[in-house]
């Protein structure tokens, strides 16, 4: 045992590193091989056991002494191994670890892929036994980009606990709450309407993000259904499937042949699935996964040695330590093989040193399939030492997104409270709107395929509760006061939701004139019309309440199931949904995932009093439709819009009253009226995309347009005439618009204009990146093209990409219409523009 005592005392950096893929088990009929990472233990013995333990009152199995034990061997990198021959398939097996104080104990195998009831024992399968019917073949959608999901949040037991669930169907009560519940399809209520599977291959999305599915503590597996209740973020064995989602948890088989049939199930129907993970702290130490097996390795602590509390829950695992790094991505790499696993959601991603993070992704991505989706939160929950923190920024041209609790506030104010945002009446929050609405590209994001776009989720006020919330309406709609899952008052959960009406002051007759009602479709309708990744929680688009529970992750499933009879309740809701769903999936404009394609195709038309406008041009990311007009009207009373002059015939497929891909009417002229707290969607024409704005080619074909008409920027009779010109002069067919030319003339007092480059918007021409060609006595000019009838145009000098502005203030120019050419002086650091003097008239 030399190389032990040369390990005791040292810090864990000294520990060896073991970069192979085979610990845990290896398991054949003809033996079973383990390994352990063990480096500090003294001596390391495989127990093994012919049935799971005797339970306690508790469901914990108190003793693991009793078993066949064979001495395993250490080898140089601290890993503990031994082959046994035989089939031992059925059997489980501990760890009986003893250390150099000559204390032992028994732990499970970390790496341990099934477990007993309650993970108390770890069991050995043949996992290709597990396999459904036609594993082989199963496979998720293929994203060509990941802003082509739509990402449904979704509680497994909320899926399916309704009584409304139970349609009478043969064995489908032993399926709800529980996996296999996923599995049927045909489901419908007494109306008619698509439940349950059908009911998400209805509404569109693309993937089910389910809440943790891994092994949990904190609900016992042999509790009668409905007296416990988690939301799994507690982890016990991170490479399990948890146990109370089976038909059977005391058959370790099971579990992992139920989440496959649910994999394979979703992915029949078109649907991928999306694993929440929570590597950043595990429920307990003592008894985790880990301490038990490598005694202060796996946890951060703080220069006391006192474990540090980033989590909010007393823990933080050591994500920067090489065998915890290796250990995440072992495990997320097994997830992804077996089980088929579209993508990974990180609970409190921040704890996760950004170098895990980066590498994973690029790992994953590179050895396992290009389109897996990876995004967490990044923010932590309480302080930690760590300071390599995954924050929103640090994802930036890493490969993985992080969720946009910037454009969440902006939309629905605070998370519990009365504080409203931009869909529940907020004033001033139009320009942070619109950052979420591109993207985030100027905010913290280098593509728009780096954030997801939400209102809300699992933790907090839904969204309905959360409206009420704001409007002062808890009261009237009779919510209790919760606190851990129950009434404040003393009555039982059933009884607060019998006595409370969440849909008091609705008139179900009229339901899309509802105030709440269009709250919630505004703020969801600004999440599945912006750029990023859109991200919505299950029960949305059913008007789904908690009875004003905000953190219901222990409330009785009164509270949190789905209550399927409300979609024929609610169905203009749920067809509103639809059809915003069908809308973005048509319409690859609202899935941009290139910050240059955002830049050039996104131009603001408004964004003042409640009010947020833009316009996707020019067959957007290959749009079939050549120019889209997105309005968002926060206000209480209906807002007049000025629409872009190109057109003056539109369809509107999007207004308070619908929403898809088909025309609702049109709109003939440059003005159109949208309704209160609603939101409209209108095109002018539809058909294929020009060449020169097809995605693909964008980039190249501006820089030859550009290089093509360079001439023509150094100021020739041609553009000052204002003359229309063909395309056949730059090599194209087809006839281009005139237009008028500001020269935008900027001075800086240190003469340094390296970098610097002007963003422009409402051009009615070419929107986005123009940059300064000459200088001129110590000044840089930038020419704009604008279209002939365009009054005002919108500006903001920046370094390279928004590295800095200029002036913070989005700056704004009017255009003189009796003018040509009209010339601009801009100093740096001034609001203020002036107009200099040309005698050049345009006729």
């Amino acid at each position: 045992m030399s190389d032990f005592n040369q390990l005791k005392g040292l810090e864990h950096t000294a520990y060896p590193i073991y970069e192979g893929y085979d610990l845990g088990l290896t398991y054949t009929p003809a033996g079973s091989k383990f390994k352990v990472w063990a480096p500090t233990a003294q001596q390391v013995h495989i127990a093994l056991y012919s049935d799971a333990g005797v339970y306690d009152q508790e469901g914990i199995v108190q003793e693991h002494g009793g078993g066949q034990e064979f001495l395993m061997s250490r080898d140089d990198q601290g890993v503990w191994s031994i082959e046994l021959e035989g089939d031992w398939n059925r059997y489980y097996y501990m760890y009986r670890l003893e250390w150099v104080d000559h204390t032992i104990h028994y732990a499970a195998d970390p790496y341990a892929r099934a477990v007993s009831a309650n993970g108390q024992r770890t069991a050995i399968i043949d996992l290709d036994q597990t396999n459904p019917d036609g594993w082989e073949q199963d496979e998720g959608p293929v994203l060509e980009r990941a802003t082509d999901a739509i990402i449904y949040e979704l509680h497994v037991r909320d899926f399916s606990m309704d009584p409304h669930f139970n349609t009478g169907i043969k064995d489908l009560s032993a399926a709800q709450g529980r996996f296999a519940a996923f599995t049927y399809t045909g489901l419908t209520d007494s109306e008619g309407n698509r439940i349950g599977l059908d009911h998400l291959l209805e509404l569109g999305i693309t993937h089910v993000h389910l809440l943790p599915v891994a092994d949990f503590h904190t609900v016992n597996d042999f509790s009668e259904l409905g007296t416990e209740y988690n939301w799994g973020y507690d982890p016990q064995h991170y490479n399990v499937p948890e146990g109370s989602y089976s038909s059977n948890p005391a058959d370790p088989e099971a579990r992992i042949r139920e989440l496959k049939l649910l994999v394979q199930s979703l992915h029949a129907a078109g649907i991928g699935v999306i694993m929440d993970v929570v590597y950043n702290h595990t429920y307990s130490v003592e008894k985790g996964p880990f301490e038990p097996v490598v005694p202060g390795y796996y946890y951060r602590t703080d220069e006391q040695g006192k474990l540090t509390n980033g989590s909010g829950v007393g823990n933080e695992v050591a994500t920067e330590r090489p065998m915890v790094r290796k250990y995440i991505k072992d495990s997320l790499r097994y997830w992804a093989e077996e089980y088929h696993i579209d993508g990974f959601r990180f609970d409190l991603m921040a704890l996760i040193d950004t170098p895990t993070v980066e590498q994973l992704t690029r790992e994953l991505r590179s050895e396992i399939r290009p389109d897996l989706l990876i995004y967490g939160e990044p923010w932590t929950g309480g302080e930690s030492p760590q300071p390599l923190l995954t924050l929103k920024g640090t994802q930036r041209d890493k490969g993985f997104a992080v969720f946009n609790d910037n454009y969440r506030s902006a939309i629905k104010g605070d998370s519990d409270g009365t504080g409203s945002g931009f869909a529940t009446g907020a004033e001033n929050q139009e320009e942070r709107v619109l950052q979420g609405a591109f993207g985030a590209i100027y905010d913290f994001t280098a593509q728009p395929s780096e954030t997801v776009n939400y209102v809300t989720a699992h933790d907090n006020l839904n969204l309905w509760d959360k409206i009420l919330t704001v409007r002062h309406l808890r009261e009237h709609c009779r919510f209790p006061q919760w606190e851990q899952g129950n009434p404040k008052d003393g009555r039982t959960a059933e009884q607060a939701v019998a006595e409370a009406d969440p849909y008091q002051e609705m008139d179900e007759s009229n339901l899309l004139e509802n105030e709440t009602v269009r709250k919630s479709l505004l703020a969801n309708g600004l999440v599945l019309t912006s750029q990023g990744i859109p991200f919505i929680h299950a029960g949305d688009e059913l008007l789904r309440s908690k009875y004003g529970d905000h953190n219901s992750y222990r409330s009785s499933d009164v509270v949190n199931a789905i209550r399927w009879n409300h979609k024929a309740r609610f169905r203009p809701v749920f067809d509103y949904y639809k059809g915003l769903i069908a809308l973005r999936r048509s319409h690859p404009a609202f899935r941009i995932d290139q910050r240059e394609l955002v830049e050039q195709h996104m131009e603001v038309l408004q964004s003042n009093g409640h009010v947020v406008a833009f316009a996707l041009r020019h067959h957007a990311n290959g749009d079939a439709w050549n120019h889209i007009v997105v309005i968002y009207n926060g206000s209480d009373t209906e807002q007049t819009i000025s629409l872009p002059a190109e057109s003056d015939r539109w369809h509107v497929v999007v207004d308070a009253h619908g929403a898809g891909n088909e025309t609702r009417y049109e709109v003939v002229g440059h003005r159109v009226t949208v309704s209160r707290w609603s939101m409209m969607v209108l095109y002018d024409q539809d058909g294929p995309p020009q060449a020169s704005f097809l995605t693909e080619h964008d980039h190249q074909a501006n820089e030859q347009v550009d290089n093509k008409t360079k001439g023509l920027d150094e100021g020739t009779n041609q553009e000052i005439a204002g003359t229309a010109m063909t395309d056949a002069q730059l090599g194209n067919d087809r006839e281009v618009i005139p237009f008028r030319t500001i020269e935008l003339i900027y001075e800086r007092a240190d003469r340094q204009y390296s970098g610097w480059n002007v963003w422009v918007w409402g051009t009615g021409y070419r929107d986005g990146h123009v940059e300064f060609q000459d200088l001129d006595d110590g000044r840089a000019i930038a020419r704009i093209r604008v279209a002939p009838d365009v009054q005002r145009i919108g500006y903001i000098v920046r370094l390279n990409h928004w590295d800095a502005k200029d002036v913070e203030a989005d700056r704004y120019i009017d255009v003189d219409l009796t003018q040509s050419v009209m010339q601009v002086l801009i100093h740096s650091g001034r609001e203020e523009y002036l107009l200099l003097v040309n005698d050049d008239r345009a006729g």
